[in-house]
């Protein structure tokens, strides 16, 4: 019997790139893995344009394709980490909509499962994005990497292979605001890093912006390091002790008059508006920590599906059992 690879494939509004995508894995699978069977599963994020029809119109002409279709967009980290959990492969491939994560390098990977790879993550060791981001990227992974309490994989998407035994890790977790990177550096399963380059987009727009770059940032931030909190404290007792020292100086100045020493209310105001910046910074700060914990402690669900295709052999699995 042939082992299993499953391929999991999130996307949101990649109504040029889905076709393109399932036909590109199914053609190398067949020409560079026959001696493997295979599943490929669309986990759509709530997309708004032509993708679910598509999606359909796949899964129709092909029972090995799968989808799941989300009630709504329930963000960047909720559905793929859903989508892994619902696959049923010996291992699972994950990998972008986009083209951005190459189909080529899925022989690669499979070699090194076999090889004994619990773990094989997708490096990005040279990228055709802006090269500003790129740079802000590094700038970010080095940081979190030197802050964190856990190692953080630099240039690590998700892009990569896991094999079942961390799948079913993952489905144990109940984690309701799942940080993949961090995940994987976390749980200490045997990993094999595989460098490549990141290319363009195929087709269509990309969903990142700032905003969602931040949200990225702060959710490792939150998750696996103490410097903000550690940073707010000491940082606090730093400027609450040197407004003491210049108070202590003040009122000495003003008892003895000291060469006519006046103050006027332009410095008053800057040093209170300096304070009063650094104070919401960290009150902002602390707040993504609380956000967090907050998330988590309302343990809410990952994703609520709206619609799955060609899941039947779970139903009559589920149908034998009862």
């Amino acid at each position: 019997m042939k082992k299993l690879i499953s391929i999991l494939i999130p996307c949101y509004n990649e109504e040029g790139n889905v076709v393109a995508i399932s036909k590109a894995v199914e053609d190398e699978l067949q020409k560079s893995c026959p001696a493997y069977d295979y599943e490929i599963v669309f986990i759509d994020n709530f997309s708004t344009d032509n993708t679910r029809p598509l999606l359909r119109e796949l899964c129709k002409n092909n029972k090995k394709i799968k989808a799941i279709f989300n009630a709504r967009n329930f963000g960047q980290f909720n559905s793929p980490y859903y989508g892994l959990q619902q696959t049923h492969g010996e291992c699972t491939i994950s990998m972008c909509c986009d083209f951005q994560d190459p189909v080529e390098l899925i022989p690669t990977l499979v070699q090194k499962w076999e090889e004994g790879a619990k773990i094989v993550a997708a490096i990005k060791t040279s990228s055709d994005e802006n090269k500003l981001v790129r740079l802000l990227r590094t700038i970010y992974y080095k940081m979190i990497h030197k802050m964190s309490q856990v190692e953080q994989i630099e240039h690590f998407t998700g892009f990569g292979l896991y094999d079942k035994s961390f799948i079913d890790v993952l489905r144990n977790l109940h984690d309701p605001t799942p940080f993949m990177r961090g995940i994987v550096a976390e749980l200490g399963f045997k990993r094999v890093d595989v460098p490549y380059r990141q290319a363009k987009r195929k087709a269509g727009k990309t969903h990142n912006n700032w905003y969602s770059l931040f949200d990225a940032a702060m959710l490792s931030f939150t998750s696996y390091t103490k410097v903000g909190l550690r940073f707010a404290t000491i940082g606090g007792f730093i400027v609450s002790f040197v407004a003491l020292i210049m108070a202590v100086v003040y009122f000495i100045a003003k008892l003895s008059n000291w060469n006519n020493f006046t103050a006027g209310s332009i410095p008053i105001l800057l040093s209170v508006l300096f304070l009063g910046s650094i104070q919401l910074f960290f009150i902002g700060f602390l707040g993504e920590y609380i956000m967090s914990m907050n998330n988590r402690i309302m343990n809410r669900p990952l994703v609520i599906e709206e619609e799955r295709i060609n899941f039947e052999e779970e139903k009559s699995s589920a149908k034998k059992t009862d």
